[in-house]
């Protein structure tokens, strides 16, 4: 299972369906992110297009009509909006040939309305090609929804929004799946009921033949509020982290002295071997690797200045383009990990992460505290980095008899935290506590022994923790072990599987991290035969979590106060 692939597939088939020659590919917002996740625009003029143009943009409709010698292919989303602006676009058709994809299942009666307004008969082909979700990396997709709930309950477009989305990647992966969800959470089984529906009224798109059972397991990210608070050491969920990934790009433009070609770089493991090889790689050996990519480049710099007969002249104009590639590829990750390397050092985040990782696996509340206190006062240290140890502190130690959550809020308060920080602490009380969970979140077993890591290779890197495990981790080996229990995590319907499921996917609504795509990741290694996706409503660094529950905790009657004073705004 590959939702990258499965999308490259469906693009291949869009470009190469129509007849030969030059085309426009004509997309809305959400369908144009789609396919540059997948490909960059070079590599889409390659297939013959060489325009691409939004339905939904002011330029569109402007635009010259003496273009009938073009075909167009359309990729949109069925929306009411996009079908209005396509029926639109057929009245009045600019190119002379329409070639219609739509991203899901669109309904009959919109075919007919397109079919209505297609009086000069320009519509040649429309299919459904079931590419409506972001695929991240090839274990990974988000349908790209920022948030999801309101009152700890699904905002309806986004519950719709994320079906629509989950029954797209079962389509494009070809599997009917069983179902499994988390028991305790509501959202999860509105979901899972919802998607079953739709899988049953579709029948007849869901008729795969398939020989074993896949499974969509759906948890709820409520379960672990952790794993998105904690500072994050390999390449991919580090640059998310510190700096933002959004739909593969980066935004450099406010470090200074940043070249204008770098103020926004795609990292994309399609696109990047430099990036695909270390994107799981911890910061210390990315720091080696970088090493040797610029001695490679200054190698074949070198040699390129060897430029002495007409063979020679040759040759360097075969290789320019790949050389030309080179030097861009280790100015981006040079610039990219410089970058991270001065954040570390000047927020004293490996400080911040070492507490962070005693207070997920070790118990002792006393030394914690004192700890959290330090860094509290330390001017280096972020307001967002102390207020998540306050939260992680809050989540850990909310039913210690010597809790005092209250006397490390005051001082936040007297660092001079924002209310918006602050309000965090006791939302995440009241969107992740102890009664929300299902699962024991900080339980530490006999032969968990925390350990330092040594970091090789990139100077300024000494010790940083890296022991904590997600709850998905303890989650796929209890299920690929058989052992995941049927009254936490019950099957909907009458449905169920015997033995080891082979092709799992996993959803988690609320957002999933690149933290956790690297649990998934590793069970793919460690378990041959077994094939495992990752989504979820999005892909959160701790800046989108805490706007995540900020969002979930609007109109929410708060409950849960004991060991914590409500904070108060002047």
């Amino acid at each position: 299972m590959n939702v990258i692939g499965a999308v490259k597939a469906y693009v291949t088939k869009m470009t190469a369906e129509s007849d030969p020659g030059m085309k426009i590919l004509l997309m809305d917002k959400e369908t144009t992110s789609i396919i540059s996740m997948v490909y960059g625009q070079s590599e889409i003029q390659q297939r013959e297009v060489f325009l691409l143009e939004r339905i939904d943009s002011a330029g569109h409709t402007n635009g010259n009509s003496g273009l009938r010698y073009l075909k167009c292919l359309v990729f949109l989303r069925p929306s009411p909006q996009n079908i209005d602006l396509l029926s639109k676009e057929l009245r009045n058709p600019r190119y002379g040939a329409y070639y219609i994809y739509f991203s899901n299942i669109v309904a009959k009666a919109d075919v007919k309305v397109l079919a209505e307004n297609d009086e000069q008969e320009v519509v040649k082909e429309v299919q459904e090609l079931y590419m409506d979700y972001l695929a991240v990396n090839p274990h990974l997709f988000s349908i790209g929804l920022p948030t999801c709930m309101r009152s700890l309950s699904w905002q309806a477009s986004a519950l719709q929004r994320t079906v629509q989305g989950l029954i797209a990647v079962l389509l494009s992966l070809k599997k009917c799946p069983v179902i499994r969800y988390q028991k305790n959470s509501k959202p999860c089984r509105e979901l899972s009921t919802k998607v079953e529906e739709l899988m049953n009224k579709e029948s007849s798109l869901f008729a795969f033949g398939q020989s074993n059972h896949p499974l969509l397991l759906i948890l709820d990210r409520r379960d672990d509020p952790v794993t998105p608070l904690l500072n994050q050491w390999t390449y991919q969920a580090m640059v998310h982290e510190l700096l933002t990934i959004h739909n593969n790009r980066v935004n450099l433009s406010k470090i200074p002295g940043v070249s204008k070609d770098l103020a926004e770089v795609v990292l994309s493991a399609e696109q990047d071997s430099f990036y695909a090889k270390n994107i799981f790689l911890n910061f210390g050996e990315i720091g080696q690797n970088i090493k040797e990519l610029m001695e490679h480049f200054q190698a074949k710099a070198k040699s390129h200045q060897k430029v002495e007969s007409i063979a020679d002249m040759k040759a360097f104009v075969e290789t320019y383009p790949q050389f030309k590639k080179l030097s861009g590829n280790v100015s981006k990750h040079v610039t990219v990990v410089g970058e991270l390397s001065s954040m570390v050092n000047k927020y004293c985040l490996l400080d911040v992460s070492e507490i962070e990782q005693e207070i997920t696996s070790q118990t002792d509340h006393s030394s914690q505290l004192q700890s959290i206190r330090k860094l509290l006062n330390n001017t280096s240290v972020r307001d967002t980095d102390a207020v998540k140890l306050v939260m992680l502190y809050a989540l850990k130690y909310q039913n210690h008899s010597s809790n005092d959550t209250a006397g490390l809020i005051k001082a936040l308060k007297r660092r001079g935290v924002s209310d918006y920080l602050i309000l965090s602490v006791s939302n995440i009380l009241e969107y992740a506590g102890s009664h929300a969970r299902q699962n024991d979140l900080f339980s530490v077993g006999d032969a968990v022994k925390i350990t330092k890591r040594f970091f090789k290779g990139l100077s300024g890197v000494e010790n940083v923790y890296t022991q904590h495990k997600p709850v998905l981790y303890e989650t796929l080996e209890e299920l690929l072990k058989g052992r995941l229990k049927e009254e936490l995590y019950p099957y909907l319907s009458n449905h169920q599987i015997n033995g080891r499921p082979q092709d799992v996917i996993v959803f988690m609504v609320g957002g999933t991290t690149y933290e956790e795509s690297l649990v998934v990741h590793t069970f793919n290694k460690n378990y041959p035969g077994t094939h495992i996706v990752l989504g979820g409503t999005t892909v959160h660094n701790s800046s989108s979590f805490l706007e995540e529950i900020d969002q979930a905790m609007k109109d929410v009657t708060r409950r849960y106060t004991r060991n914590i004073t409500p904070v108060r705004f002047d």
